[in-house]
């Protein structure tokens, strides 16, 4: 089967209703994969309508998906026939899918009541010395400051909608929750606005969790 034209998946995004925003993001997480060292399989946590995996799946990776969402599972599986997606929550349970060289997830942890889920899932996903790359929005003091001294705080945090963003990450933040979660080798990659104004960040880490650890 040819892998999917570029054209095809623009006409998927709208389908999916990712928008210009999110093609954008995708296409960034894209790149840092195909830069990425011995990754062949793949897990992506919280894939929503699957659109990043089904953009690595048409790269040659063998790419499964994971996510919470009926909704979500039934688009990404309309969407990207012959892609493996899987509707079931994000906790270490999910090692039944088996062990994978690389997991991703993009804005999904930001979500979470308690955000070691997902690091424990993706911990019980990835071989030996895996690989992770990690997405959420940047968060940091002077873009704080910024959205204060501009009159957005209330805007950017609002609490009066259902759902939304319930954790709000720096790097230094993050990096003190996937360290203490035995990762390494943390590297940053910045998408959007200014410096230090950044909209989102992606991390890039290996698991230090030898073999012995999903026996």
């Amino acid at each position: 089967m040819a892998a999917p034209t570029y054209t095809e998946f623009e006409w998927r995004t709208q389908r999916a209703g990712n928008g210009e925003s999110g093609e954008k993001l995708t296409r960034v997480f894209v790149e840092l994969v195909k830069k990425l060292d011995g990754v062949k399989s793949i897990c992506d946590l919280g894939c929503g309508n699957g659109h990043i995996t089904g953009r690595l799946a048409a790269l040659g990776y063998q790419v499964t998906g994971v996510d919470a969402s009926p909704s979500g599972v039934n688009i990404a599986r309309r969407t990207y026939p012959g892609v493996e997606f899987v509707e079931a929550l994000i906790d270490a349970n999910l090692e039944r899918l088996g062990r994978f060289d690389l997991v991703i997830s993009s804005d999904v942890i930001e979500h979470l009541y308690r955000p070691s889920y997902l690091l424990e899932a993706a911990t019980a996903l990835l071989k030996p010395r895996g690989q992770l790359l990690l997405g959420t929005p940047y968060h940091g003091y002077l873009k704080n400051l910024v959205l204060a001294t501009t009159g957005k705080m209330d805007a950017h945090f609002s609490a009066l909608h259902d759902g939304g963003h319930i954790k709000f990450f720096s790097v230094r933040t993050l990096s003190k929750l996937m360290l203490s979660h035995g990762f390494a080798d943390l590297s940053f990659t910045f998408y959007g606005r200014a410096p230090w104004l950044w909209k989102n960040m992606i991390c890039h880490a290996r698991s230090n969790h030898a073999a012995d650890t999903h026996l």
